[in-house]
């Protein structure tokens, strides 16, 4: 059975670790001896790592199962957005001595809120992975990492409309857990290297749209000529890997 490392065990990575757990031994990081200890006797093989933004006086000691992984998928917030460059080096270097010199399949589940917000369509090719800090600092010390960059996670209890939102009429840019899920799976089985795609349902409806869906409220608005707001594409993933969305429609993410 192929063993699989995930690197954040919160909302995203305990999704993961639950539908892959059947088909690949689970090995997951959390933030407390507690959180540890409960996995553990589940059989998800977890330990305590926390990625500081400062630099340590001692490095991390490296995961001693980390050699054995063939995948190994960080959630952990890579992005500039949750700490400043400096800071961001610092927890990307005590990342680094936590998994050594790792040659297995990795994936970096960076986010699709590194394009500007401007209205138009974005692409992979409008901001390459060079002019992301982040997934430029992971991809330079492990070039083999695909990176995802993933919109809005929704599924299950994180839905639109449980949120205080504004611009209603601007198009939403989500993606369901259960198809970061699948793709994920698909990329593992193909042995996917050094890929970076946007991560998002190929539908997108203004916000009000969703909600009132999900309130199963009738809609009634006519339909814009123009969405406004970003629209991240992910044509790029849907012709390369063949993946068929299980859900395309942020409007259904509720069903």
């Amino acid at each position: 059975m192929k063993k699989i490392g995930i690197i954040g065990y919160g909302w995203l990575g305990a999704r993961i670790a639950a539908a892959m757990s059947d088909k690949y031994t689970i090995y997951s990081t959390v933030t407390t001896q507690d959180k540890a200890d409960e996995l553990n006797t589940q059989g998800l093989n977890a330990v305590v790592a926390s990625f500081a933004d400062y630099q340590l006086k001692d490095p991390i000691p490296q995961w001693g199962e980390i050699k054995n992984m063939d995948a190994l998928i960080i959630t952990i917030p890579v992005s500039e957005k949750s700490c400043c460059v400096s800071s961001l080096y610092n927890r990307i270097q005590n990342l680094s001595s936590f998994i050594g010199d790792y040659k297995g399949q990795l994936f970096l589940m960076s986010s699709t809120g590194v394009y500007p917000d401007l209205s138009q369509e974005f692409t992979e090719e409008d901001l390459p992975w060079e002019k992301v800090s982040g997934e430029r600092m992971v991809r330079n010390k492990y070039p083999q990492t695909n990176i995802l960059r993933l919109s809005g996670l929704m599924g299950d209890n994180r839905l639109l409309k449980n949120y205080k939102v504004s611009n209603l009429d601007f198009a939403v840019n989500h993606i369901h857990y259960a198809d970061i899920i699948g793709i994920l799976l698909k990329m593992i089985e193909t042995g996917a290297e050094a890929k970076l795609y946007n991560v998002t349902a190929p539908i997108h409806p203004a916000k009000l749209q969703v909600i009132n869906a999900q309130k199963s409220i009738q809609d009634t608005t006519e339909k814009a000529t123009e969405l406004k707001g970003k629209i991240i594409l992910s044509s790029k993933l849907i012709s390369e890997l063949d993946y068929v969305f299980q859900y395309p429609d942020p409007r259904e993410f509720h069903q």
